[in-house]
């Protein structure tokens, strides 16, 4: 079965976040693979879409991360519904909100309803760092550690493609198992569904931290759609409400599964769905 010829796959809304379009760590072709095969009513980038930070370092812009940008903006003229939330790598977008670049709307937050119903909250996270909101030099400082990990991780899955083995992320690794940052990640969490307690909505989508992660918070469904750098993730909704976390990077590896030689077919990807 030639599953690159198959139709988009529809959902009613999107959520992406932390592309860092301008890095060499964002993974732009497995972004671009996503946004060919997935279409969209509503289509929210939660923050760190173009990483400021490392382009007042040094300008890299390739030709992939121009076609990201060319696909969004295909999206608007289809009709889809494009919104733009800054984060703290792209905060000169937030002296824009309210305002369209090319029919997508800045916002500094938004709340989205479901198809069933429910009311979540949009944002992108970084106001509750208190490393990034308090002593944002610490932030930079743990920035320039963070693009040496990821070039690393870029050098690693480049000698690991040649030998045949699959995608790999090495920083994503290292922090889940570092204790203190399991301890940050609980707290940031934590953090946001008190947020959302506090503004009377179901739940709270967000991203900054890199964690893609979907949870029940005492009532708060918590939802984080990770990232383009390490975990290749989306959140998702059906036609139904249903709210989905997809592991684009496990959606690749199924498809290259089922055009190899001999094969029926590979695993399916991984997901994470909320309870209904």
């Amino acid at each position: 079965m030639d599953t690159e010829h198959e139709a988009p796959r529809r959902y009613r809304s999107i959520w992406l976040s932390d592309l860092h379009l301008g890095t060499r760590g964002c993974q732009a072709d497995m972004l671009l693979d996503f946004l060919k095969h997935t279409e969209s009513e509503y289509l929210y980038l939660v923050g760190d879409i173009v990483d400021g930070w490392r382009l007042k370092k040094g300008w890299y812009w390739p030709q992939a991360h121009n076609d990201v940008v060319q696909k969004v903006l295909r999206r608007v003229r289809k009709g889809a519904k494009v919104f733009m939330i800054p984060g703290n790598h792209d905060e000169v977008f937030r002296d824009f909100i309210g305002l369209q670049f090319g029919g997508v709307t800045i916002l500094e937050d938004t709340v989205h309803t479901t198809a069933d119903g429910r009311r979540f909250l949009i944002l992108h996270g970084d106001q509750f760092d208190a490393v990034v909101k308090y002593a944002k030099w610490l932030a930079y400082v743990g920035d320039s550690a963070y693009t040496v990990l990821l070039t690393l991780n870029t050098w690693l899955n480049a000698a690991r493609r040649r030998f045949g083995f699959q995608y790999w992320s090495l920083s994503a690794y290292l922090k889940n198992r570092t204790k203190k940052a399991v301890e940050f990640i609980g707290n940031y969490e934590q953090a946001l569904a008190d947020e959302a307690k506090r503004r009377q909505v179901d739940g709270i989508i967000c991203g900054h931290i890199h964690h893609a992660e979907m949870r029940d918070m005492d009532g708060i469904l918590y939802c984080n759609d990770g990232d383009w750098v390490e975990s290749c993730t989306a959140l998702v909704e059906h036609a139904d409400g249903t709210l989905e976390i997809i592991h684009w990077a496990d959606e690749v590896r199924k498809r290259a599964a089922a055009r190899a030689p001999g094969q029926s077919g590979g695993q399916p990807g991984t997901t994470q769905k909320a309870a209904a």
